[in-house]
């Protein structure tokens, strides 16, 4: 069978595979399980973690003095999100179908430039995108059984929740999950290995200061040597301490699925080697996603995957990995970051609004705002309420190429979180 073009998984490589379908090309899409149509943000991350931590926070922002405290029924919500997962697979399923796309279900296996071997069937494509994926990276001396000993795979699907928890990482899976335990109850310990957060040195302060206010006990500097399972979790730390907890979450950062690989493509630093296009050593193969390494996020997947479908209908635009914004659902308040970091900042404290007072926790908030010598915007971070929703103004500046001044001929409206961006925007 001969294809314009083959897709190798099924996550957000599927909008451009619709893209080039609705083109009048021949696109074929294979994914080794169709029960896991949307990839990781779907079934397994962005998607089902949100609606935890966004019922997570209500339950926060309940536990303030005016209140009845509450409790959230944690077996019901994680049964409402398996079945509106197996409801949104359905739907992209129906999509990719009703756009001509030949949807092949087996273990991917490139074998040469132009083919992909799967069910024992050997196809011929033009074109060939893959989207493999990633999966949690487990480091040495780490004896994982799934059960107490877990990864956010596992720890999404948890109906009752331990009594106590450490969590391994200082990434978003972990920050995240940490916040999720705490405020549910749980006692949670955050083992890190660095002493800062990457993120601003100011907003990381603050973020120890807001994870220690709902709970978390922090042990940074610190690595995890061993651990495994007696009749509870035996850790054993790089400064020899000793600790046990009923379960421990390992959220120490993803790596690459290269299984799929029987043909050599030039790989770096585990990842597969991309240019600026995302084309792989082979010209014909493009490589998009987590698995090249760049950004392990499902809207940059999805940038990318278009940006693959604009370069194959003869649109040749190099996509700007650095006005993708990033952010970690923290509780309450949330991290974002866009663009790039400059010699010049200013860094503005949320407490100097007066609406800051309308969500407990604000007093920690911080914007930082760079740009350069003309005063041109490079960048942003934020450390606020919605702060994944807000950043968007930053991507709109940056989009646009403004300067300060032109930045600030727009209006915000009061009292709103966004309109300390007018005050930051004045002192520089």
């Amino acid at each position: 069978m001969k294809y314009d073009v083959i897709f190798i998984g099924g996550g957000l490589n599927y909008v451009g595979a619709i893209f080039l379908a609705r083109s009048s090309k021949k696109v074929a899409l294979i994914e080794k399980d169709l029960n896991h149509i949307g990839g990781t943000c779907l079934n397994n991350g962005c998607i089902p973690s949100k609606k935890l931590l966004h019922r997570t926070k209500t339950l926060f922002e309940t536990k303030e003095e005016y209140f009845t405290p509450s409790k959230l029924d944690i077996k019901k919500l994680v049964q409402n999100i398996e079945s509106e997962r197996e409801t949104l697979v359905s739907s992209v399923t129906k999509q990719i179908k009703a756009n001509g796309i030949e949807l092949i279900e087996g273990e991917a296996k490139l074998i040469s430039k132009n083919e992909i071997k799967v069910n024992d069937k050997v196809l011929e494509s033009d074109f060939i995108v893959i989207a493999t994926g990633a999966k949690p990276f487990i480091p040495d001396g780490i004896e994982i059984d799934y059960k107490k000993i877990i990864t956010s795979d596992e720890a999404l699907h948890l109906e009752k929740l331990p009594k106590e928890i450490v969590v391994y990482g200082g990434g978003a899976i972990a920050l995240e999950f940490a916040g999720y335990f705490a405020i549910n109850g749980v006692k949670t310990t955050l083992i890190y290995r660095r002493d800062n957060f990457k993120m601003h040195e100011k907003i990381s302060q603050n973020l120890k200061l807001q994870l220690q206010k709902i709970g978390v006990e922090l042990k940074l500097n610190t690595s995890i040597k061993s651990a495994k399972v007696d009749k509870k979790v035996e850790i054993i730390t790089d400064n020899d301490e000793k600790l046990q907890t009923e379960m421990l979450l390992v959220a120490t950062g993803r790596r690459v699925n290269l299984d799929f690989l029987e043909y050599e493509l030039e790989t770096k630093k585990g990842a597969i080697n991309t240019n600026q296009y995302f084309q792989t050593s082979e010209a014909n193969i493009f490589a998009i996603g987590d698995c090249n390494g760049k950004l392990s996020l499902a809207h940059a997947a999805r940038k990318e995957a278009m940006a693959v479908a604009d370069f194959l209908s003869g649109k040749k635009e190099v996509l700007n990995l650095d006005n993708i914004p990033k952010f970690i659902f923290t509780l309450p308040l949330s991290y974002a970051s866009i663009g790039v970091k400059s010699e010049e900042e200013i860094v503005y404290p949320l407490k100097a609004l007066g609406v800051a007072s309308a969500v407990d926790g604000a007093e920690n908030g911080v914007v930082v705002i760079y740009y350069d010598k003309e005063k041109f915007i490079t960048g942003a971070e934020l450390f606020m309420p919605n702060a994944e929703e807000l950043i968007s103004v930053f991507g709109q500046i940056l989009a646009g190429e403004m300067d300060v001044k032109t930045a600030l001929n727009a209006t915000f409206p009061h009292p709103t979180f966004s309109e300390i961006f007018d005050y930051a925007l004045r002192k520089i």
